[in-house]
């Protein structure tokens, strides 16, 4: 696709700038920023833009929001950048409208069915995964299009049926077991990439929060209540309100967003606070409203690390801030050390593999100069040579890496070198 003349302004801005402080992480910025449109993203016949994730051929609802939000502040004042983003909204509601329990999707149906799954995908799905975040992404995209534009267009009936479709399964995932039709089967496969008894999960009691299947990271959950993406959804809830209001819409509709929206966060306060080994209060990611809870958190986003970017809480909350020296420590499970990186990794990788998401992350919900430089440091060394950003990397040999091609790890870390440059660290 043909790169606005808009991005390719803003990337010679801040690579100027940040080319001051260091050559290599300017070129490494220039290219990521660069990577989705120039790699991912194609315009098709119907108007909407489909992006593939990377090195896999199918567009994830989280992914594709992701990978295009840094190029949001380029489309206030260019049609062609604000018309990419259209594209990619019409699509991901397109794709909701027809299986919005799915996760990942493919560009044009076929009978092909990529995993072994049951039940079967209908023809468009890549994979049926249910994750609450799959429906929070594109709420997000909307809300901090049109906030940045005041594009109304945005605003039409396709948005008014997207969001009554997710605000229905949220309702139906607050009682699992008694109400949902979602079941997940997958065969011959590692144990977090299928959702055991059944197809259900482990047996969860009403708490107020709507049930995921899957993490963020594509891994089953252990307990049914993913508090990080509850988190998400409360934000998405009150971004939904506020553009309906816009457009005085059904107050009965607006209403209900605003109930489930209580709901959710009364559950959060209710069943995910508990003590770590100090006796402060932290949030649990993973209960199941019958007194059992995990306390970790993943290397994707949403994550507990990435509440106040999201927009759950500030980034002095004091609960926030106990659960982040808790993540950021061998306390969390899935928080490794190495010779060249420290951070947060996943079950999803190998053990002491960290995530490049996760440390620009870190940087992103870091209000210590000296922290976000350090995350830079590292993020510049563990590229492998290839001035890309990466799924998950060794912290003691970053040569080994997966995900060659993972646009929006790149797509974070370019919005990390403008929030350096933006606040004077770099």
């Amino acid at each position: 696709m043909k790169i606005p003349e808009s991005l390719i302004k803003r990337t010679k801005k801040y690579a100027d700038k940040i080319g001051k402080y260091s050559p290599k992480l300017s070129a490494m910025y220039e290219k990521c920023y660069l990577s989705t449109i120039e790699t991912c993203m194609e315009r098709l016949d119907d108007g909407t833009v489909f992006l593939c994730t990377g090195d896999i051929p199918a567009m994830w609802l989280r992914d594709s929001t992701a990978q295009v939000s840094h190029y949001i502040p380029a489309a206030v004042n260019d049609e062609e950048t604000a018309g990419i983003i259209k594209g990619v909204i019409a699509r991901q509601r397109d794709y909701l409208k027809q299986d919005p329990y799915a996760n990942a999707f493919k560009k044009e149906p076929d009978e092909r069915q990529i995993h072994n799954d049951l039940p079967p995908n209908i023809p468009i799905v890549w994979e049926r995964k249910y994750e609450i975040d799959s429906l929070c992404y594109p709420i997000r995209l909307t809300y901090l299009y049109y906030k940045a534009t005041g594009d109304r267009s945005v605003l039409g009936s396709d948005f008014i049926e997207s969001a009554e479709i997710t605000v229905k399964l949220w309702r139906t995932e607050q009682h699992h077991f008694e109400k949902s039709p979602y079941r997940f089967t997958r065969n011959n496969c590692p144990y977090h990439d299928t959702i055991h008894n059944n197809g259900m999960g482990n047996e969860v009691s009403y708490t107020g929060m709507t049930w995921s299947g899957f993490r963020p990271s594509d891994d089953a959950c252990v307990y049914g209540y993913l508090v990080a993406s509850n988190m998400f959804a409360c934000v998405e809830l009150g971004h939904l309100t506020e553009m309906l209001e816009d457009i005085n819409h059904d107050k009965g509709f607006i209403d209900e967003c605003k109930a489930l929206r209580d709901d959710i966060e009364k559950g959060i306060r209710e069943y995910s606070i508990v003590k770590d080994k100090n006796g402060n209060s932290i949030f649990a990611n993973e209960v199941d409203g019958r007194g059992n809870s995990f306390c970790y958190d993943d290397a994707n986003v949403p994550s507990l690390l990435s509440a106040p970017y999201l927009g759950y809480c500030e980034a002095d909350d004091e609960i926030y801030l106990n659960t982040r020296k808790f993540i950021l420590s061998k306390d969390n499970p899935y928080y490794y050390t190495g010779k060249y990186a420290k951070g947060v990794g996943s079950p999803h990788t190998p053990e002491g593999y960290v995530w490049h998401i996760a440390l620009s992350m870190q940087g992103l919900t870091s209000r210590n100069p000296d922290e976000i430089r350090e995350i830079l440091k590292m993020l510049e060394t563990t590229d492998a040579g290839t001035l890309l950003m990466h799924e998950g990397f060794n912290a003691d040999d970053p040569e080994e890496f997966t995900r060659p091609w993972f646009t929006w790890s790149c797509s974070l870390f370019a919005e990390l070198c403008e929030k350096a440059v933006n606040e004077g660290i770099i």
